[in-house]
């Protein structure tokens, strides 16, 4: 992730609240309070939706993110944003809501322990 777009990411999230990211599979994750709510492949932001958010993403013609695995495509529950909501902290803020939304409805899996070899 570029530098310009990791400020201009903390500028977006500024009146939702601070974030962190961290580099994971050849992007980043964007966290806020401990939980993963976004994630930036190739300077492009994807956030957290579920089936209670879904629909908002859908109605503002956004779309999930996806993959290529073993000759499928994959989608992933990280969907694009509405252009406009990237142009100023009080358009995101909606968009960042729906994400800390989904990620809090999302159980947390408990750590797996390691095996001892």
């Amino acid at each position: 992730m570029s530098d310009d777009f990791f400020d201009y990411l903390h500028e977006l999230f500024s009146d939702f609240g601070p974030i962190s990211t961290r580099a994971m599979f050849g992007g980043h994750g964007v966290y806020f309070d401990g939980r993963i709510i976004g994630i930036v492949i190739d300077d492009a932001l994807y956030l957290k939706a579920d089936d209670e958010t879904k629909p908002a993403f859908e109605a503002a013609g956004c779309a999930p993110f996806v993959y290529e695995s073993r000759g499928k495509v994959v989608p992933m529950s990280y969907w694009s944003l509405p252009a406009d909501a990237m142009d100023s902290p009080q358009a995101f803020t909606p968009w960042a809501r729906r994400a800390n939304e989904a990620a809090l409805r999302k159980p947390i899996k408990p750590a797996r322990k390691k095996r001892a070899r």
